[in-house]
């Protein structure tokens, strides 16, 4: 799940950017959440959770904390998220270099997507999180999924039912048989949890005594003889993020 943060006193600002991001992640097929904040010290005191968001957008000119001095603060807690400034002011474009931002984004309406697309390009490149795309002739219709979007398979009857996360989660179906479909999707962060299951570990919340987890709550069942071995997976897979 890539996450993503702004942080502009100003709501229909907020709104604007919201819009545009949604945009991008939409078109390149990579699974997001987009947390909004009113001020730099709302977003200042989630501390350590500061570390779950990959790229914050940040306005300059806030009340109370202004964004240089919340980029300072975030600075204290974590090296690893990107920064992007988003502010009606130049003057500032400099400072950006003290607290590492990977971009300065005037708000110009004419130029603003734009600058916006460009620089999340730059940060899922350095992050090398391109989702994966692959071609399925659903009989409901052929679609283009990205997998990081594909939760589960499920072996069902001689069909396989696919659960992908759209604008809500839906259901295509084909028919297959698991073992072909984990064979052609080997290589990705799939794991064979069940004879009749196929789940993508980025979806994977927790693995317990005797079942997986979802993100979206959805529990799903680990046969004993094969307990150890999803666990393991699991426990790999995590550990290389």
């Amino acid at each position: 799940m890539f996450k993503i943060a702004i942080c502009d006193d100003e709501g229909h600002f907020r709104k604007q950017i919201q819009d545009i991001l949604i945009q991008y992640m939409d078109e390149k097929g990579i699974l997001f959440e987009i947390s909004e904040f009113k001020s730099g010290k709302d977003f200042i005191n989630l501390g350590i959770g500061i570390n779950s968001y990959q790229i914050v957008f940040l306005d300059i000119n806030m009340e109370e904390l202004d964004g240089m001095e919340t980029a300072r603060k975030i600075r204290e807690i974590s090296h690893d998220i990107f920064i992007a400034f988003v502010t009606a002011y130049a003057n500032y474009a400099l400072d950006g270099y003290q607290v590492d931002a990977v971009r300065y984004i005037l708000k110009n309406n004419l130029t603003l997507a734009e600058s916006v697309f460009e620089c999340m390009d730059t940060v899922t490149a350095k992050m090398n999180c391109a989702a994966a795309k692959k071609m399925f002739h659903f009989h409901e219709g052929s679609k283009n999924i990205s997998l990081e979007r594909l939760l589960f398979i499920e072996s069902r009857l001689h069909k396989l039912e696919f659960y992908i996360m759209e604008e809500k989660l839906n259901k295509y179906t084909l028919y297959g048989t698991l073992n072909s479909m984990e064979e052609e999707l080997s290589g990705h962060t799939f794991v064979r949890i069940h004879q009749s299951y196929l789940v993508n570990m980025k979806h994977i919340a927790k693995v317990s005594r005797y079942e997986v987890l979802l993100n979206n709550g959805r529990k799903l069942v680990i046969p004993k003889k094969r307990y150890q071995f999803v666990e393991e997976t699991f426990v790999s897979y995590k550990g290389e993020l």
